[in-house]
């Protein structure tokens, strides 16, 4: 049997993909932009349609200095958001002097079976130009059978002028399907800013 190779040439010549094979593709869900908000909460399509969600969020600004971001989920609707999560987290970051660089484990930053709030951004600052940014993807919310892994990536101009980075993984340890999101700060209002969902086809 003789084997075929694609070259450079007919790879090139490719337009479109063959019928049958798809690309995955972010279909907008909802859009929700904070205006001196207690919190943001996701409360309608985390079903079974999508195996995957991304929630990206774009300038969200804290009305409190040095407050950080958080999340939770919830297996009830919304009624509460006490899901039990195992979870790591690292960051980087280097201030504006050139001075002070970091990239260690975040030991403070974790949690080892608890429901409160997973912080995602650390000390985000509330002057004017300061703001967190970045995305979490939340795996098969709604299987009855798997535990619900997450993996978010963040970045902040903290309090003290420092580019921070936040690498945050883990899962919510249960079986329930969970159904909604909330993100909110550790302290203070959202004061402005936009989380975007999508459902990952």
């Amino acid at each position: 049997m003789a084997i075929k190779a694609a070259n450079d040439k007919s790879m090139s010549n490719i337009t479109a993909l063959p019928s049958g094979v798809s690309a995955k593709s972010l279909i907008l869900l909802s859009t929700q932009t904070a205006s001196s908000s207690a919190a943001i909460s996701f409360t309608s399509n985390i079903d079974s349609t999508y195996k995957e969600y991304v929630f990206k969020f774009i300038d969200i600004h804290p009305a409190t200095n040095d407050a950080n971001f958080s999340f939770n989920m919830s297996a009830d609707s919304g009624s509460n958001y006490n899901v039990t999560k195992t979870t790591t987290f690292f960051k980087a970051n280097h201030d504006e002097a050139g001075s002070s660089t970091d990239l260690s484990y975040y030991t403070s930053g974790d949690i080892a079976q608890g429901t409160g709030f997973q912080n995602i951004s650390m000390g985000v600052g509330s002057d004017n130009d300061q703001c967190t940014v970045g995305y979490l993807h939340l795996f098969d919310p709604s299987s009855t059978t798997f535990v619900k892994h997450f993996i978010t990536r963040t970045h902040t101009t903290e309090s003290s002028d420092i580019a921070w980075s936040g690498f945050t993984a883990g899962y919510g340890n249960t079986t329930s399907a969970v159904d909604a999101v909330q993100f909110k700060f550790s302290s203070g209002n959202v004061d402005a800013g936009t989380i975007k969902m999508y459902g990952v086809v």
